[in-house]
């Protein structure tokens, strides 16, 4: 193996402590504690486990955690108007509505009815619109997540600066690969955007220094297409069979061939253990951001 692992779990440990900090000196000097409150409709088991675990972290952070559960039959009126109750509520300072909501409430209305300033998760076109002008804003986690792992790639190269590089985003959903384009260009990356109707989309990939593969199938992106030493994010979450380990059995895999890739690139992320984990935790410090801000105390340091 020559590249080196980009240890996602480390990073979003280091940053979480940042996030427990900042916290911890708001409740000292400002006498508040910063409040997230995260609101999940049915009883989808992945969002159970993602909402379990951001309710966990956010209490480990010395952070409010305020939770409304709701059965998966309620009303897109309903779940809009709770969101507005916690719009006015002074005490909390993040918002999030766990995805994917049931089909039958339209996710862009309850997007829209979230306040920008409280929009955690930086999917409000407020939000999305201050990425493309380049000014501050709450940043969409996972794409976020993405920009600090590549820099954590370059720190020893560049001290973190990406300036001047190739990038490609493989993949342009409004998740993920429009978002983190606009974030590396802001960078001061040249950025290429590819999907599904690239032309020579190995050609493509062999010009990044930096890939970040976020299109959603398994084993995509193979070591062959890669430049040597490239730094490569993979966001790719997919779970396929596993009959080494025995019938029925499954493991996740990213969007990149790992066993292949590991042997070209310079630095690389896991499936698990690398993006995941920074998720959650750029959504902590997006709601200590947020709390700061509602409440005219400027940027936190956080690192």
């Amino acid at each position: 193996m020559s590249a080196t692992l980009i240890d996602g779990k480390a990073r979003a440990a280091r940053l979480r402590e940042t996030v427990a900090r900042a916290a911890e000196k708001l409740k000292r000097e400002e006498g508040f504690e910063p409040g997230l409150a995260v609101v999940l409709v049915g009883e989808d088991p992945a969002s159970q486990v993602y909402v379990a675990s951001k309710v966990r972290l956010t209490k480990e952070c010395g952070m409010r955690s305020i939770e409304h559960i709701l059965p998966a039959e309620t009303s897109q009126a309903d779940l809009i108007a709770l969101v507005e109750k916690l719009n006015e509520d002074p005490g909390v300072d993040g918002i999030l509505v766990q995805m994917p909501l049931p089909k039958h409430i339209d996710s862009d209305a309850v997007v829209l009815a979230i306040d920008p300033a409280k929009d955690v998760d930086g999917l409000h076109p407020v939000n999305a619109g201050r990425i493309v002008l380049g000014k501050p804003g709450l940043v969409p986690c996972t794409p976020q997540g993405c920009v600090i792992l590549a820099k954590e790639a370059f720190a020893d190269k560049t001290g973190g600066d990406l300036s001047g590089l190739d990038a490609l985003v493989l993949g342009r959903s409004i998740l993920v690969g429009k978002p983190v384009a606009l974030l590396l260009q802001n960078e001061n990356c040249t950025v290429t955007m590819a999907h599904s109707r690239t032309r020579d989309l190995e050609a493509a990939c062999r010009r990044a220094d930096i890939v970040i593969a976020a299109v959603g199938r398994p084993r995509m992106v193979k070591g062959d297409w890669l430049k040597k030493g490239a730094c490569v994010i993979d966001v790719g979450i997919n779970r396929v069979p596993a009959p080494e380990k025995g019938e029925g059995k499954t493991r996740l895999v990213g969007d990149v061939d790992f066993d292949s890739a590991v042997e070209v690139a310079g630095a690389i992320t896991p499936v698990p253990g690398g993006v995941g984990p920074m998720t959650i935790a750029c959504l902590l410090a997006n709601t200590i951001r947020a709390a700061c801000k509602r409440r005219g105390l400027g940027e936190p340091d956080l690192g």
